[in-house]
């Protein structure tokens, strides 16, 4: 730490456990940690510790009580120097005289330090970028201290410099702002040297480097401003041509209908728009100090034709709350706060063609106490008006993007099969980890940790992974469409397994190192468009591709190695790759001829073949270019003359 204060976090349940701060901790002769004991408190020398407990998270805050100005003329408690404290600190956390967390805190704060001379009211010159760099260093971030592998930062003194001397940084950031560029003579840093480029070369300074816009002057276009309007927004008067698939319902008020959904990172968005024709199943985790209502149900739907209708609402109240309470703090019956809240919403809306005719939702309520945490879920579904059994009709057999894809087992009595990932929740183990099915359309990445001894079997370790990896594909084959028939094996692919590779490494009896672990699974579906239906593409599996990557795992000693136990995060990703339904069109030779000549598909450029006579050169005007071009064309066109044998017998004559 460099500041007065610092922040941490404990992570688990507080009660009963006791933080206390200890003081350099370090042995001044060996240089080793100290025993830590839990008998210290809360406050050691200058430090304070203050602890602020909550839910499962209780933030440790470490302050500093002295003060940080410079000394003065006979004055006391301030600092005698610019680096006022340089001290190891040593934050515990004990449940009794057990200890179950340790912080180690190196402090160096320097002195608080004010301008006290005269001001200059000279303005800063900025240098014109063209001709001179607006900054000698760019990985020079912070003022008044070093920053690491700057090497061209000149707060950096020669001992901290002989830390990170052998990883500088490169280039533009690390203070190379005038490299050499690729015709200048000088340079040597073109990979594949022509012949010709000695002859074709460009002599000038490196005052005159393109980098700094000398040869260049680009020209200035004024910014469009996008407009975040809502795409199906009309003016008065326009008709509304109705949805297509992936445009936001709009409400009455020209707002998008919202229902949480989960975002790129996992997290639970609660304002995420619906998009028509995109069925999802979420479940988002929340709080009862956190909980916050949806959209009212009774705002209106424009159903695509500048028409509303009303949400049909049905509540239900749930009974059973163990499948939505995941998570319970035992507190006292007097002390617990509860609230009626939403536990499940769903969403069926009914289209044709372009528009939406009914929209129904079941809402489901329950009780939400203080101290414990819900589970919500929320699903929305469209049915074709068309469908009898809320399925698609059979006149749209394609995948749907979002959609989840369907796997079959055909080895079994039942072919009913599955292809899942991983949906994490808690502490992010495997075992207690839930799964979530792949949508097609939808690259996906999600993994768990798995808990390792350190004196694990690697065979043992390797086993326990590919099988839960492996529990995620309880299938044979994949449905090429979504309404593929178990009936007709036609209507699968056979999933490609790759299985991985068996080591017979040996690690030569050394504990906690295995190599070759398979803890990634990766899923490559080929996909293509075969077609469309009412404006919607109909997209197909062509095949599905299961391989795993191996990792080496370690055991990763903590602080004090007392724990035997250690992690491995295994993960499972999705790909969907897209290729032409139909091979493409072969390249006629009239393109095969013309690329030759295209010099952003070649390293070699024809046309810019005399480089200084081009109109690409711009360092010197072309007049001049012109006039060294026919001297330089005269001088070889001379010297050609007088190698020939007759003009030296001319000569002799």
């Amino acid at each position: 730490m460099s500041g007065p204060r610092v922040n941490s976090f404990f992570l688990g349940n507080s009660s009963g456990v006791n933080f206390s701060i200890i003081l350099s901790p370090r042995d001044e002769e060996t240089g080793k940690l100290q025993l830590a004991n839990c008998s210290g408190s809360k406050r050691a020398g200058d430090w304070n510790l203050d602890v602020t407990p909550g839910m499962n998270t209780s933030k440790v805050t470490v302050s500093l009580t002295r003060t940080l100005e410079l000394c003065l003329p006979n004055a006391t408690e301030c600092c005698p120097s610019p680096l006022c404290m340089v001290e190891a600190l040593q934050v515990l956390a004990c449940r009794g005289s057990v200890m179950l967390a340790q912080l180690l805190i190196q402090a160096e704060i320097f002195a608080n330090s004010s301008f006290t001379g005269n001001v200059s009211e000279n303005a800063t010159i900025i240098p014109n970028q063209a001709f001179k760099p607006l900054g000698s260093c760019p990985c020079n971030l912070t003022a008044g201290a070093c920053d690491v592998r700057c090497c061209c930062d000149l707060e950096c003194t020669p001992d901290l410099q002989q830390l990170f001397s052998g990883s500088c940084f490169t280039g533009v950031f690390g203070g190379d702002v005038n490299p050499p560029f690729d015709q200048l003579c000088s340079s040597q840093s073109m990979e594949y040297t022509p012949e010709w480029f000695p002859f074709l070369c460009v002599q000038s300074s490196l005052d005159n480097t393109p980098f700094l816009g000398y040869f260049y002057h680009g020209s200035t276009s004024k910014p469009e401003v996008p407009s975040f309007k809502i795409p199906l927004q009309t003016s008065p008067g326009k008709p509304f041509t109705g949805y297509r698939e992936g445009d936001p319902i709009i409400t009455e008020e020209d707002e998008y209908f919202t229902v949480p959904q989960q975002s790129m990172a996992g997290q639970c968005v609660g304002n995420a728009p619906v998009a028509y024709l995109h069925n999802f199943d979420v479940k988002c985790l929340t709080y009862l100090e956190s909980y916050k209502e949806g959209l009212p149900h009774d705002v209106r739907i424009n159903t695509g034709t500048a028409d509303f209708i009303q949400q049909n609402v049905v509540y239900r109240t749930i009974n059973d709350r163990g499948k939505f309470i995941t998570e319970s703090e035992s507190l006292h019956a007097a002390e617990v706060l509860c609230q009626n809240v939403t536990f499940a919403e769903h969403y069926k809306f009914t289209w044709k063609d372009k528009n939406i005719e009914q929209v129904n939702v079941t809402v489901f309520l329950g009780s939400l106490c203080d101290g414990e945490t819900l589970t919500q879920r929320f699903t929305v579904e469209f049915l074709s008006l068309k469908s009898t059994n809320e399925e698609e009709p059979f006149e749209n057999p394609g995948y749907q993007a979002g959609k989840p894809v369907r796997a079959a087992n055909m080895n079994a009595s039942d072919p009913l099969g599955s292809l899942n990932i991983w949906q994490p929740a808690g502490r992010g183990l495997c075992s207690s980890a839930t799964y979530r099915p792949v949508l097609f359309g939808v690259d996906s990445y999600s993994g768990c940790i798995l808990e390792v001894d350190i004196n694990e079997d690697c065979s043992l370790l390797r086993a326990n992974v590919t099988e839960k990896l492996n529990a995620l594909i309880q299938a044979t084959h994949i449905g090429k469409r979504d309404n593929s028939s178990y009936s007709d094996l036609n209507d699968w692919v056979e999933i490609i397994r790759l299985d991985p590779f068996s080591s017979n490494v040996s690690t030569g009896g050394l504990k906690g190192i295995c190599p070759d672990i398979p803890a990634n699974l990766n899923i490559q579906i080929i996909f293509a468009k075969v077609g469309a239906v009412q404006g919607i593409p109909q997209q197909q599996i062509l095949a599905v591709q299961i391989s795993y990557s191996t990792v080496l795992w370690q055991f990763q000693c903590g602080l004090g190695c007392r724990n035997t136990l250690s992690f491995l995060p295994i993960t499972a990703s999705v790909q969907f790759i897209e290729v032409p339904a139909q091979p493409p069109i072969p390249v006629t030779r009239y393109h095969k001829i013309y690329a030759e000549f295209d010099c952003n598909k070649n390293d070699v450029c024809w046309p810019q073949l005399l480089y200084p006579l081009t109109g690409f050169y711009t360092g010197e005007p072309y007049s001049q270019c012109l006039a060294k071009g026919l001297l330089l064309a005269f001088l070889v066109l001379l010297a050609a003359i007088m190698s020939n044998p007759w003009f030296s017998k001319l000569w002799n004559r």
